[in-house]
């Protein structure tokens, strides 16, 4: 690998780590679960990619490569729909809103 390939990879790693830690700092430092939720999409939608992207430059094209992009792909798809759904049920529990409310 050359150095431009392996200093791509170790900066965008740094990035990802960065971005999952700080939003895990962020949920655990928050007492409610709506406020926790605005840290948690950040680490699938954001921190999960780079972290693959370096992943995809580290193993070169190939089988591995794909099925890293595959998963991390579906995370950052259905990352802000799981949040949304948590959301709903939270809002829920708490009387927010009507057990049956469609939106």
């Amino acid at each position: 690998m050359s150095g431009a390939a392996r200093t791509a990879v170790l900066v965008l790693c740094a990035a990802g780590i960065a971005v999952v830690v700080a939003s895990a700092l962020g949920a655990a430092v928050m007492r409610k679960a709506y406020n926790r939720m605005h840290f948690i999409s950040p680490a699938t939608s954001l921190g999960a990619p780079l972290i693959g992207a370096a992943l995809g430059i580290e193993n070169g094209w190939g089988l591995t490569t794909g099925l890293i992009v595959l998963i991390v792909g579906l995370l950052a798809l259905t990352g802000p729909a799981l949040e949304a759904a948590t959301g709903r049920v939270a809002a829920q529990r708490e009387g927010l809103l009507p057990e049956e409310s469609p939106q």
